[in-house]
């Protein structure tokens, strides 16, 4: 019998056991498990009250970006893959209400075709937009907190709550307002105006993006969050001189030193290694305790 027997009546969710989770993380290395891909919002409240009435580990996943699958004992990896009309888009709103599993790239297509000011903000982020509001993603033009009006948060018991965002909402890369084992389901994000160099802004930063950092190789994105502005994670790896190390078909990028690509058969377990070597000489160095950026579960 299946482990997962308690959610045989639902409908709306697909469960896959012990296959090769490696296409459900944009780092792409290879490791076994069990996933669950919910297509409907009434199908998530009923598996998370019931993983939880059964005491069934779980972890969602987005797109997998900046996300390692290391430890999948008896974990059900969860992916929402939400329906999602893309005429909604075909014109401009006052606010947006979107799900969770919308992705970043065609919400950034919308942003550039109207002069959206302030979505240029997640310009070449591969993520999901729940996964970019949970990590509060951002790039050197701003953060997507900014624009987040509210979010709808699925509860460990079932229950959906509205979340009001303020000013303490988020923080560098995270938030404070999702408890352990919720997931987003949806977000209102604010229509700030519109500006005719929002297009140019977004075409020149993914240009900056492509030349700069290896989007094109299986990564995660960056691995260690900056110390603050005057502290980037990337430079001082690239001064610690560990520019080119590899380990077992993981290489740490040289188009940026922030970023570990996977040119082979990497595993999850070379990963870590590979990030305790960076973190120990990056102490040495300089003193500073860069913390992980990449979620491990």
């Amino acid at each position: 019998m299946s482990k997962y027997a308690c959610l045989s009546t639902i409908s709306g969710i697909e469960i896959q056991e012990n296959i090769n989770l490696e296409r459900y993380t944009t780092m792409k290395l290879k490791v076994q498990g069990d996933i669950g891909i919910i297509k409907k919002r009434n199908a998530a409240s009923k598996v998370l009250k019931k993983l939880n009435q059964n005491k069934i580990p779980y972890n969602i996943v987005g797109w997998g970006a900046n996300q390692i699958i290391h430890n999948t004992n008896n974990t059900l990896f969860i992916k929402l893959d939400f329906d999602f009309d893309r005429n909604y888009l075909k014109n401009i709103h006052e606010e947006y209400i979107l799900p969770a599993s919308v992705p970043l790239n065609i919400l950034t297509s919308h942003a550039q075709k109207f002069g959206l000011v302030g979505w240029e903000v997640f310009t070449g982020i591969p993520a999901s937009l729940g996964g970019a509001i949970f990590m509060n993603a951002g790039t050197a033009l701003g953060e997507i907190g900014d624009l987040v009006k509210d979010v709808s948060i699925l509860q460990v018991d079932g229950e959906v709550r509205l979340e009001k965002i303020d000013q303490n909402s988020f923080k560098y890369r995270g938030n404070n307002f999702v408890k352990p084992g919720e997931v987003i389901l949806e977000a209102t994000l604010i229509n700030k105006g519109q500006d005719p160099e929002i297009a140019k802004i977004i075409k020149n930063y993914l240009e900056y993006r492509k030349s700069s950092q290896p989007l094109t190789t299986k990564n995660c994105g960056c691995v260690f969050k900056n110390f603050d502005q005057n502290h980037k994670a990337g430079q001082f790896i690239d001064l610690t001189g560990l520019k080119g190390l590899m380990l077992n078909g993981l290489k740490v990028s040289d188009v940026h030193a922030n970023f570990i690509e996977n040119f082979d058969q990497g595993s999850s377990d070379d990963f870590l290694t590979l990030t305790n070597i960076i973190k120990d000489e990056l102490e040495l160095f300089s003193g500073i305790k860069f913390e992980l950026e990449a979620k491990i579960y």
